[in-house]
């Protein structure tokens, strides 16, 4: 399972080295994707397959599938984990996530999410002042 927080830096050949703890589990080919709330979603290639055969599946008549999954799947790249942990953000996603130097990685269960550190600090100030109220949701629901 992937949990944590880590912050690292995108070097500037746009090189970003992997918690060592998680390289394990990642494997050593990744899927990077545009994300939800403008982070970037990496998935371990076991985890992308599984994901992309339950969107391969939603109707193709709906409009908002198509969308999200022009969004979602056209975002996509193939990461190579180098042999000291990193690896390589294109342009188009750093540009999307409008990752500057200084980034973190948020481990979600079986994601990845890479966050400006800035838009990161921003986002856990908002989810944390509604930790109540979104675990009162969870909670009527049977989750927690």
């Amino acid at each position: 399972m992937l949990i944590g927080e880590y912050k690292h830096t995108l070097d500037p050949k746009k090189r970003l080295s992997l918690p060592s703890k998680w390289r394990k589990e990642l494997g050593k080919k990744l899927v990077v994707t545009r994300g939800l709330d403008n982070c970037l979603f990496v998935y371990p290639l076991r985890e992308w397959e599984k994901i992309t055969e339950k969107i391969g599946q939603l109707p193709l008549g709906q409009a908002d599938t198509r969308s999200f999954n022009r969004f979602f799947l056209s975002g996509a790249v193939e990461a190579e984990v180098d042999s000291v942990g990193r690896i390589l953000v294109p342009d188009f996603l750093k540009d999307f996530a409008s990752l500057g130097t200084n980034v973190v990685l948020a481990g979600i269960h079986n994601r990845i999410e890479i966050w400006d550190e800035n838009k990161w600090t921003e986002y856990k100030r908002k989810i944390e002042s509604q930790a109540d109220a979104l675990a009162e949701k969870l909670g009527e629901i049977g989750v927690l």
